[in-house]
């Protein structure tokens, strides 16, 4: 165990997890150029919507601001869980905020996903999602001190 008390398998756990939240980032960021758009085109094309996607100029914008703030978002929760991990019995607030962000992201993109005909959009979420609190979890990042 590390001194935290967070071993090295959790705290790879959440860099994985971290990590494939940039990856994801990336692939959206990469929709606001026709160079680079055809891993999101596909993940459009799987996600069955009611139509295919117009790749014009508003969405294009769109898709790049929405893959940075995905990769903003990847890194302040890598280096939140990393601080919560140093932190170790005392970071309950810290994983409390990265907790109510992580139902607050999953509650309205999952709700608006399937408003909006992409419901599908709701497995690729519920897998980050389920992600985090099995970290949480098996790190024992919540638990009392004996």
């Amino acid at each position: 165990l590390l001194e935290s008390g967070m071993s090295g398998f959790w705290r790879g756990w959440f860099m994985i997890w971290a990590i494939s939240i940039v990856i994801f980032g990336l692939i959206v960021a990469g929709g606001a150029f026709e160079a680079t758009s055809g891993p999101i085109k596909l993940i459009f094309d799987k996600l069955h919507g009611p139509s295919p996607a117009l790749f014009d100029p508003a969405l294009r914008f769109s898709l790049g601001v929405m893959g940075g703030v995905t990769i903003g978002w990847a890194v302040t929760l890598w280096v939140l869980v990393r601080a919560a991990c140093d932190l170790g019995q005392g970071a309950r607030e810290m994983w409390n905020a990265i907790t109510a962000g992580m139902i607050a992201w999953f509650v309205i993109d999952s709700s608006l996903s399937i408003a909006t005909g992409f419901g599908l959009n709701v497995v690729p979420n519920a897998l980050l999602f389920v992600m985090y609190p099995i970290g949480l979890m098996g790190s024992g990042a919540l638990r009392k001190s004996a």
